[in-house]
Formats: structure tokens, sequence, C-alpha cells
């Protein structure tokens, strides 16, 4: 059994050898172990890696460290096999290339990962869909009917028990309902611009004031709008020679490379969160 272990919690000593002693004691083998402490807030963060020969279950094992180590350092963590692939759902609208590309990569085995079906409020996509055999599902939303389509949402993230959510170029709010089910399990990508050129062209409103660099950020979504914590970020020049669709151009490139690494740091168990804030671990 291979585990990646996360904890954080208030710094104090020894909490390192405690962990490594529990791990050693049960016959693991540590292969990797990275650790952060916010001198801000006083909180210790830690990744670990560990190998087990023994033949004990992770629910044996996930009893046995509360008990002896989550409880007494009062511990935020967490256990994750690396034998079990996290199940993401895709949601988009009507832009392709985010969820190409993600479907490119899951395809070619660059991001280890199920992806049980794809939604979206336009049958624009679905072609994408049968393409990559995936099955896609048209849930409409308007004004009138948001909260009947957030049921429908819901209930199809729980038939095909969804662990994450990707919302790639998804062009809707996502509300308190989903958000609370799924907390730092929604990631979105957006154009870098935001607040400053915010609305349908960002792209447009930034050439007319001739820009030196255009950017992408992907985040977990929380309930205030674009404000969740970050997880990637990538910029690129541009200059007075290049045109509007260059902009473009060069933005959707960025919004896919971007995406994609938020995604496979979110696979591989490397980011933390933590007062709105992410750590996140090579």
């Amino acid at each position: 059994m291979k585990l990646t272990i996360l904890i954080h919690c208030s710094d104090q000593s020894g909490i390192i050898s405690t962990v490594t002693q529990f791990l050693y004691k049960k016959e693991g083998n540590v292969v990797y172990l990275d650790q952060h402490v916010d001198g801000e807030t006083n909180v210790f963060f830690m990744r670990l890696e560990c190998e087990f020969t023994n033949g004990f279950t992770k629910e044996d094992f996930d009893l046995e460290f509360n008990a002896q180590i989550g409880n007494p350092y009062n511990m935020q963590w967490s256990s994750h096999s690396q034998d079990v692939k996290p199940r993401m759902a895709i949601f988009v609208s009507k832009y392709n290339h985010c969820l190409y590309d993600l479907l490119s990569r899951h395809n070619s085995g660059e991001l280890q990962v199920e992806i049980p079906f794809i939604l979206s409020n336009h049958h624009d996509l679905n072609y994408i869909a049968e393409q990559f055999n995936i099955p896609f599902y048209h849930i409409p939303v308007s004004k009138d009917t948001k909260s009947i389509a957030e049921t429908e949402q819901l209930q199809l993230l729980a038939k095909y028990k969804i662990d994450f959510i990707v919302l790639a170029r998804y062009m809707q709010i996502v509300s308190a309902r989903l958000i609370t089910v799924y907390p730092n399990k929604i990631i979105n990508i957006h154009h870098s611009f935001l607040p400053a050129f915010a609305g349908a062209k960002p792209y447009h409103a930034a050439f007319k004031r001739g820009v030196k660099i255009i950017g992408a950020t992907s985040h977990y979504v929380t309930e205030e709008l674009d404000a969740g914590p970050i997880i990637e970020q990538d910029v690129t020049t541009v200059s007075h020679s290049h045109s509007i669709k260059d902009f473009i151009t060069k933005g959707k490139d960025l919004e896919k490379i971007v995406l994609s690494t938020a995604v496979k740091l979110h696979i591989n168990r490397k980011t933390m969160v933590c007062n709105n804030k992410t750590v996140v671990f090579a």
C-alpha cells in the first residue's frame, strides 16, 4: 500500500519525529517528505509519501494515526491511497480549448484520474465527449431554473461518486450549495485581468489599454466570486505588434496550461488550503 499523507496544525516541536516514528513502527518507508511553517500564522504543513509492505487496511491506519497523532496534536489531516484514482467531473459551456486539453492529457495518461462524465449548460460540446467516449449531460441553467439545475447536478455528482469538479470554462456562477458539498474541491480557470478587465470581452479591453502582459489564474472556488485560494498562475508578454486575435490565442494557451497544471497538482495531493491561501508542494 502506498499512502500520501497531508497534515496541517499549529507549529510545535516534535511533529516530524512523531509522525515518522509512527510510520517506522508500522513498517513504512517514507519516500518523500516536505514541510513548511507559515511564520505569520504559526501553522505547520507537511506532505509525505510512504510505502507499506504489511497487510493492514487504510481504515485501520487512519484510526491508529488519528488516535496516536491526529488528536493529540489537534491536526487537520488526510491520507490518500496512491492506488485509487480520484474521480473528476468536468463542467463546460461553449469554449472547447480547456476541455480538449484536459481530455487529451487524460487520454495520454498524463492525468491519473477517472472522468465519469462531462456536464454542460449547452449542447455545443457534446461531440467532444463522444470523441473521447465519455458520457455527456446537458443541464440548462437560467435565472428561473438555477435551483433545479443545481439539484440535478448534485444528484449526478453523488451518483457517480465524484471527488472533485473542474470548471473548464463553465460560464456560470457556482452557488454555495455545490461549494458546501465540495469545499476546496472545485477548480476554476480565468484570465488574470480580473478585476481590471472584467466583463464579456476582457482581451479587447486589455488590448485597448495597451497592456504588456496577459495571464491566467486557476483557483479553488469559494462563495466570493473569483477570490478563492490560488493554485497556479502564469503570464506571457504581449506588445503593440499583437492583434486582439493574438491576445485571445495567447490567453487560451495560458488557460489550458495553467488549468491542467492546477488539476495535476490537485490529483497528486500537492495542494493544501488554509485561510484562503494554498501551500503548493513541488
